[in-house]
């Protein structure tokens, strides 16, 4: 008798958590964390098609943070940042550099190809080359896709200014077998 007090105990402690866990899941659903689907592969291994993210809107953007954004046209993109207002980026034989320095990307291991060394995985390129600028922008952000050979990104439509970042990507929360958080 005394076990079934007990387990009867943990139940209604347990839904005095639960409950008022999930009415607060649901506020800050609304609120502070926003859903996303990820369409395309452009993000993979990070995210897959038909993942779903939670997005937040409140912190700052650092290097390596994985963005949503809303372009003037329209269109919908979830990339990764790469460079930061005021900085030179160039890629050299897949090396990241941020004015001239070697930047490690360590996000990309699980994606380099064994055949990489015959063909690029982020083809060679100056700022200067795509945008004309030697520096970003201030508001101005470089976003690639973690899949560099089958992303539409900055390199095709140029820097993402602030106002279009509709926020950060946190967290794969669907389907379960693939809920992570999402590495910088």
């Amino acid at each position: 008798m005394e076990k079934r007090k007990s387990y009867i105990g943990y139940f209604i402690f347990f839904i005095k958590i639960l409950i008022p866990s999930l009415v607060l899941l649901f506020i800050l659903r609304g609120f502070i964390l926003i859903p996303v689907p990820v369409d395309g592969n452009s993000m993979e291994k990070t995210l897959s098609q038909g993942d779903m993210i939670a997005m937040e809107k409140f912190t700052s953007i650092k290097r390596f943070d994985v963005i949503v954004f809303k372009l003037p046209n329209g269109a919908i993109y979830i990339k990764r940042v790469i460079g930061l207002p005021g900085e030179a980026i160039r890629y050299d034989t897949d090396q990241l550099f941020i004015n001239e320095k070697p930047i490690e990307e360590p996000f990309l291991e699980k994606n380099i190809k064994k055949d990489h060394e015959t063909a690029p995985y982020t083809t060679n390129f100056n700022l200067s080359d795509l945008t004309t600028e030697e520096v970003l922008p201030e508001d101005s952000y470089f976003v690639l896709g973690d899949n560099r050979r089958m992303s539409k990104d900055s390199r095709s439509f140029g820097a993402v200014e602030s106002k279009y970042i509709l926020g950060k990507a946190q967290f794969v929360y669907y389907p379960i077998t693939h809920m992570k958080f999402i590495p910088r």
